[in-house]
C-alpha cells in the first residue's frame, strides 16, 4: 500500500512559487499554508491558500529569512512539512536540520546533500574529489579585498565572484580587472548577507561566450536517481536567467546522455533525494565543466515538467513522504519543445533597471492553446497589486510548448503579443526581440547574447514591412471608428499616415468588423479582419490578410503609440493638408540633464561617495543604490566638480531623483 501523503504543507515562500506549490497540493488533495511578510499581506499566494501566517516586516531578513518564524506557523497550523520553493531557506542546510529537530517534514533534499552540494564552496571540492571536470578556480574562502585581487590575478581575468550561499542571478560580479575587483567583492559580499543571510564569497575563472546548460535530476529515499533531461539557460542578463528552453538546440544525444550520466552520479555520490539541478558551463564545441549544483527546485522547471509531462513539485512532495521514483530513467521521453519567458517588472529602455509600482492593468494571454502551440503562465500577482522594492521583480514566468523548437518559439511571440501590462516598465518588448531574432531561432546561443546583440542597449526595433502595414491599418481603422462615433461628418476614407520616417497615403473603406485597406502609393490591396477593438480598449487585435496579430495602443495627440511586438511608433492619422503643415514644423529640442546625476530607478540610498566640491571622472563611481536585492552601483557620466549631494544613506528615492548636481 502506498504511504499516505501530507494532511498539511507550509509554503516558506511568497510569490508566484508559492501559487505553483498550491495548484500542485490542490490536486493531491492536501491543505496549504502560506506565510507572509507585512509587503505581502494582501498577495494571491495568500487569498488562494487554505491558511495564512503573518511572520514579520517586508524585507526578508525579518520574516521569510527567519527559520524561527517558519518553525512557529507549522505549530500553530499543524503543518506537518515545509516546502521551501527557491530562494530564502531552500538551500539552507541548517533550516533543513532544524525542521527535522522538531518533527517537521523538509520538502527538499536530505541536509547532509544540502551541505555537500548546495554550498557553492563545498561543492567544488567534492565534485573535484570525484572526479568531475570544474571551471579552474580558487576552492575557498576569501578574506577580504586584498585577498580578492591576489587571488583574480593568480587566476587571470576575467573572473567570476560568487556568494557561496547565492543563488537566482543574485551576488555574483564579472571582474574583467582590478577595479571591477575592488568595486565587486564588496558589492557581491554585501549583496549576499542581505539575500542569503552567508556573506561567504570563491572566485573562478570566468568562461567568456559560454552557455549555460543544466540537468533536472530527481531521487527518492531509496537510493533512486534519474535525470529529466536538459535545459539551455544560456540568455542571461546580469547572470539572472531571462529565457530558458528544453531540450537545448546544443546537444547531441551522445552529449546529453553524457551529462545527464555525470550528473546522476553526483547525485548518487551524495544520496541526493528530491529535486535538484546539475548546472554546467558549456562549450561550442559541446565540451562541459560542472559548474554548481542548486539543491531545489528551479524557477525554470516549467519547461522541463512542459517536455516530460512530470509535475516536479509533486515528485518532491512524493520522495519527502518516503515513496519510491515511480519511474525509471528509460521510462522518461523528451516530447516537443518548451520555451520560457521571464516577465520582469524592468525597464528595457532604461537600461533594465527595476521598475517598482502597482500592476494597473495585468492582463496575461488566454493558458492553453493559442493557435501555435499551448501556454502556461506561472504568476503569483493579480491587476492592482504592486511589485515591492523588497522581492525579486519577477511578475509571471510564460512558457508554451510545440512539437518543435520553432513553433514552440512562435508560439510564444504571439503569447508575449497578448500579453498586456500598465502602471510599470516591464520586459515584454525585449523578450519578443529576442523571439524575432534570426540568430536566437538558429539557436547560436552564448551567456553573452544580450551583451552581443544589444550592445547599446534595448531601444526597440525598427517596424518590418509587414509591421508598418499593421501599424497603418490598426491606425486608421481606430481613428475611423472613433470619428463616426465623434463627429460622423467628419469621416474621411483617405488619410495620410506617419510613422516615423514611413509616410504613406491610405485609404479605407467599408467598417465594423473589417476593413478594406488600400495603400496608395503602390496600389497594394490588404483586408483587415476580425477585428477585437473598442475605444478605451488598450489592445488591438485582428487579422492582416489573414495573419493574426495583436497591438497595444493608446491614444495620442493626432493619432495613436502603437507597439507590435518590439516595435513601437508614435503614428499619426493626418488630412494632406496637416500633412503638409506638420513637415513645416521644427524639431523638438529636448532638454539637458547632463549636469545632474540622477537615480535611475527607485531604490534605498546604500551609499553616496562623493561630497560638495569634490573633483569626479566620467565613469566614476558617486553612489550605490538598492532595489529588488540587487546593488546598483551609479556612476558620473561627465568630470566634474560636485556643486551640491541630494539624499543620504539610508532615504529612499524614486526614478529620476536628484542624487547630485555638478557646478
Amino acid at each position: 500500500m502506498t504511504k499516505p501523503l501530507f494532511d498539511k504543507i507550509l509554503i516558506a515562500n511568497r510569490g508566484e512559487i508559492a501559487v505553483r506549490i498550491i495548484k500542485t497540493c490542490r490536486r493531491l488533495g492536501i491543505k496549504t499554508v502560506v506565510v507572509y511578510s507585512e509587503a505581502d499581506a494582501d498577495s494571491m499566494a495568500v487569498e488562494m491558500a487554505d491558511e495564512s501566517v503573518f511572520i514579520g516586516g517586508a524585507p526578508a531578513s525579518e520574516s521569510y529569512l527567519v527559520a524561527d518564524k517558519i518553525v512557529a506557523a507549522c505549530r500553530e497550523t499543524g503543518a506537518q512539512a515545509v516546502h521551501p520553493g527557491f530562494g530564502f531557506l531552500s538551500e539552507n542546510a541548517g533550516f533543513a536540520r532544524r525542521l527535522a529537530d522538531e518533527g517537521i517534514v523538509f520538502i527538499g533534499p536530505n541536509p547532509e546533500a544540502i551541505s555537500a552540494m548546495g554550498d557553492k564552496i563545498e561543492s567544488k571540492k567534492f565534485a573535484g574529489k570525484a572526479g568531475v571536470s570544474c571551471v579552474p578556480g580558487h576552492v575557498g574562502e576569501i578574506d577580504d579585498t586584498a585577498h580578492a585581487i591576489k587571488i583574480s590575478e593568480e587566476i587571470g581575468y576575467p573572473v567570476m565572484i560568487k556568494a557561496s550561499a547565492g543563488g537566482g542571478g543574485k551576488g555574483i560580479r564579472v571582474a574583467w580587472n582590478r577595479k571591477d575587483v575592488e568595486e565587486g567583492f564588496p558589492a557581491v559580499r554585501a549583496e549576499a548577507k542581505a539575500s542569503f543571510g552567508d556573506d561567504r564569497i570563491f572566485i573562478e575563472k570566468f568562461i567568456e561566450s559560454p552557455r549555460h546548460v543544466e540537468i533536472q535530476v530527481l531521487g527518492d529515499k531509496h537510493g533512486n536517481v534519474v535525470h529529466l533531461f536538459e535545459r539551455e539557460c544560456s540568455i542571461q542578463r546580469r547572470n539572472q536567467k531571462v529565457i530558458e528552453e528544453a531540450p537545448s538546440p546544443l546537444l547531441d544525444e551522445a552529449t546529453r546522455k553524457a551529462m545527464g550520466d555525470q550528473a546522476v552520479a553526483l547525485a548518487r555520490a551524495v544520496g541526493y533525494d528530491s529535486a535538484g539541478t546539475v548546472e554546467f558551463v558549456a562549450g561550442q564545441d559541446r565540451s562541459f565543466f560542472f559548474l554548481e549544483m542548486n539543491t531545489r527546485l528551479q524557477v525554470e522547471h516549467p519547461v522541463t515538467e512542459m517536455i516530460t509531462g512530470v509535475d516536479l513539485v509533486e515528485q518532491m512532495i512524493r520522495s519527502a513522504a518516503g515513496e519510491k521514483l515511480a519511474f525509471g530513467q528509460d521510462d522518461l521521453k523528451i516530447n516537443g519543445w518548451a520555451v520560457e519567458s521571464r516577465i520582469y517588472a524592468e525597464d528595457p529602455y532604461r537600461g533594465f533597471l527595476p521598475s517598482i509600482g502597482r500592476l494597473v492593468r495585468y492582463d496575461p494571454p488566454v493558458e492553453g492553446e493559442n493557435g501555435k502551440g499551448l501556454v502556461r503562465n506561472d504568476a503569483g500577482v493579480r491587476e492592482g497589486d504592486e511589485i515591492s522594492m523588497f522581492y525579486d521583480p519577477m511578475i509571471s514566468k510564460l512558457s508554451t510548448w510545440a512539437p518543435t523548437r520553432e513553433q514552440a518559439i512562435e508560439a510564444m511571440s504571439v503569447a508575449l503579443e497578448n500579453f498586456h501590462i500598465e502602471g510599470l516598465g516591464q520586459n515584454i518588448p525585449f523578450l519578443a526581440a529576442v523571439m524575432d531574432q534570426p540568430r536566437f531561432i538558429s539557436g547560436k546561443l552564448s551567456t553573452t547574447y544580450i551583451k552581443d546583440e544589444f550592445p547599446e542597449g534595448f531601444h526597440g526595433t525598427e517596424p518590418t514591412a509587414f509591421q508598418s502595414d499593421i501599424l497603418a491599418a490598426t491606425a486608421c481603422a481606430m481613428h475611423r471608428v472613433l470619428t463616426q462615433r465623434a463627429a460622423p461628418q467628419l469621416v474621411r476614407d483617405e488619410w495620410t499616415v506617419i510613422a516615423g520616417s514611413d509616410h504613406r497615403h491610405v485609404r479605407l473603406s467599408n467598417g465594423g468588423k473589417a476593413f478594406h485597406v488600400e495603400m496608395v502609393e503602390d496600389g497594394r490591396k490588404l483586408e483587415l479582419t476580425d477585428i477585437d477593438w473598442r475605444p478605451g480598449k488598450p489592445t488591438f487585435s485582428g487579422k492582416l490578410d489573414g495573419v493574426a496579430f495583436t497591438c497595444q495602443v493608446k491614444p495620442a495627440p493626432e493619432g495613436f503609440v502603437i507597439r507590435h511586438r518590439a516595435a513601437t511608433q508614435r503614428v499619426l492619422v493626418l488630412t494632406e493638408r496637416s500633412a503638409e503643415l506638420h513637415a513645416k514644423l521644427p524639431p523638438k529640442q529636448s532638454g539637458s540633464s547632463a549636469k545632474m546625476v540622477l537615480s535611475p530607478m527607485p531604490g534605498l540610498v546604500v551609499s553616496i561617495d562623493a561630497v560638495a566640491g569634490q573633483e569626479v571622472k566620467a565613469g566614476e563611481a558617486v553612489a550605490v543604490i538598492e532595489a529588488m536585492k540587487m546593488q546598483n552601483i551609479i556612476r558620473a557620466e561627465i568630470d566634474g566638480v560636485i556643486k551640491s549631494v541630494g539624499p543620504k544613506p539610508g532615504d529612499s528615492v524614486a526614478a529620476d531623483d536628484v542624487l547630485m548636481e555638478f557646478v
